[in-house]
């Protein structure tokens, strides 16, 4: 019987959303649950994939390291998102780090179990594809975000698209993670909160920001 929570999780998994029930069924009996404290390093680059993670809860920064040291993070995932399927599908190794941000419970699709899943059915691998489609679409949306658009843009953009249905986002912590992610300074960052705060778009309370004006917000994402 598959564990309840992956069941959750992988129900809740923006990636698996066109896969009819039955293939999420199969998903959740090959699942893990993983429950992990903050800043646990779930994998570094180079090793080799252990499978794919979907967030259920908390968050996870999946970033690489400059011969320098400096720090590029490339995705922060939350609860719906899913990171190392391009890895677990491509056969490669991970391509770079993952560490909790906070406490965070996650489902493991074991790399062996996912592949031969795939192998054994062809509709289902055509409904996982289709999802990931929609996913890469959005990765190059954020892509063109942090090119084209300024600081407002970009936060005004990563607010709208990690929103729940209560008109609430959460920032990582500490907020210089979601500076790195959008490739700002923490005082830009603050200083664009604090601006959308003062115009009315959002009420901001520590890490907690409720959307006030859905339309406005998405006015300064567009760059209206």
């Amino acid at each position: 019987m598959p564990d309840p929570r992956c069941e959750r999780i992988i129900n809740g998994c923006r990636l698996f959303a066109r896969l009819a029930p039955a293939g999420r069924e199969r998903l959740a009996a090959i699942a893990r649950p993983v429950d992990a404290p903050a800043r646990h390093l779930l994998f570094r680059q180079d090793d080799p994939c252990p499978g794919a993670f979907v967030v259920g809860r908390g968050r996870v920064r999946v970033y690489k390291l400059a011969p320098s040291g400096k720090e590029h993070i490339l995705h922060l995932v939350g609860p719906g998102g899913i990171f190392a399927e391009a890895a677990v599908i491509g056969g490669f190794p991970c391509p770079a780090f993952a560490q909790t941000t906070e406490a965070s419970e996650l489902a493991l699709l074991p790399a062996h179990d996912l592949m031969a899943l795939l192998r054994a059915d062809h509709a289902f691998c055509l409904d996982l594809l289709a999802g990931m489609a929609g996913w890469l679409h959005s990765m190059v949306d954020q892509v063109d975000a942090l090119v084209l658009s300024d600081a407002s843009g970009r936060l005004a953009r990563w607010l709208l698209a990690n929103v729940g249905p209560d008109g609430v986002a959460h920032l990582p912590s500490p907020n210089r993670l979601l500076a790195l992610h959008l490739n700002l300074t923490a005082e830009t960052l603050s200083r664009t909160l604090r601006r959308f705060t003062d115009e009315n778009l959002i009420a901001h309370d520590g890490d907690r920001i409720s959307i006030r004006d859905r339309d406005g917000l998405g006015s300064v994402a567009s760059g209206v």
